[in-house]
């Protein structure tokens, strides 16, 4: 699996309706060369999804066997 450094989450994210910002995102989600966030805005009600692709040198391959 992919792995990332969530320690360093994205703040301040502005909503994609609204524009105002967004503390932090309510569900982190990895998966194979991805990261994938889950917005709620408390102004306007509006959820939204925004997904980072990382970068290849980023992913670490997963093992063919243990």
């Amino acid at each position: 699996m992919a792995r990332a450094y969530l320690g360093n989450l994205p703040r301040g994210n502005p909503c994609a309706q609204c524009g105002k910002p967004i503390a932090s995102p309510d569900w982190v989600e990895q998966g194979q060369g991805r990261i994938s966030y889950l917005w709620s805005c408390r102004a306007c009600d509006y959820r939204f999804e925004a997904i980072a692709i990382l970068d290849e040198r980023q992913v670490e391959p997963e093992p063919l066997a243990a």
